[in-house]
């Protein structure tokens, strides 16, 4: 399992809730994205976290990992990086993103914890 604390959200991050898409980013995230992203950062680093089937959750709220593109892993590793598609049907997976099921956008805050299981 793998836990980690959001520290900022970017003013752009509701523009996003229609596309049902979360971006988050370790504390390195570049100035130009921090605006687009959920910044987050780890209690303990994640190694092969994302997983077809695991489970993420923003509190209370499960979700279920559906698809896991070729590059999340690593990204999320190193820069604690990816992309989270919040939908309900299942399609072609960017690199650097998850698809994760039920397509609901969740609710989050500053100080919430971000769990992987």
């Amino acid at each position: 399992m793998v836990k980690s604390k959001i520290i900022e959200i970017g003013s752009m991050v509701p523009a996003f809730e229609e596309e049902r898409l979360i971006i988050l980013f370790g504390p390195s995230a570049p100035a130009e994205l921090r605006d687009i992203c959920v910044i987050h950062e780890f209690e303990d680093r994640p190694k092969g976290t994302l997983k077809i089937g695991g489970k993420i959750k923003f509190g209370d709220q499960e979700f279920t990992i559906e698809e896991v593109g070729s590059q999340a892993n690593s990204n999320f590793e190193e820069l604690g990086h990816i992309s989270i598609y919040f939908r309900n049907e299942i399609g072609e997976i960017l690199p650097g993103a998850i698809i994760v099921t039920p397509g609901i956008f969740p609710t989050f805050e500053i100080g919430g914890v971000i769990e992987i299981i």
